[in-house]
């Protein structure tokens, strides 16, 4: 949710070119599966496209090619330090640290909450948008 919630945050403001925005798994679960299903449909409660896109394993050489890695909660982020052989350059962080209610963004995959993480990632998007669109 949070790549689309992203791209469509900065196409809106015109910023679109600026920034390189893609997501990727730290389990091998969904790797090659399309978008989840309640997921998409939350996504198109609010006008946002997810079509085309797939799951794809995050590699360590994800580490060299952003200059952030945004982790939804600390499974992500233990996982990401893993895959990339740690963060030397601190560019692995949790989104909603950058709200002011820091900690992990809700998982639906266990409530079926997808509301709860709607708007989660939400708030967190606006805030890294703000913090680094000025």
């Amino acid at each position: 949710m949070a790549e689309f919630v992203m791209k469509d945050l900065v196409k809106k403001v015109g910023l679109a070119d600026s920034f390189m925005i893609e997501s990727a798994a730290t389990s091998t679960e969904e790797i090659g599966n399309s978008v989840y299903p309640p997921a998409r449909r939350k996504l198109a409660e609010h006008g946002i496209s997810c079509s085309g896109k797939t799951a794809r394993q995050m590699t360590r050489s994800d580490y060299n090619r952003y200059d952030l890695l945004i982790g939804m909660d600390s499974w992500n982020i233990r996982n990401m330090r893993n895959i990339c052989g740690g963060d030397p350059e601190g560019k692995i962080v949790m989104l909603m640290d950058f709200t002011r209610r820091p900690g992990d963004v809700a998982d639906p995959w266990y409530t079926d909450n997808f509301e709860a993480t709607w708007r989660d990632v939400l708030e967190g998007c606006q805030a890294l948008l703000d913090r680094f669109a000025k």
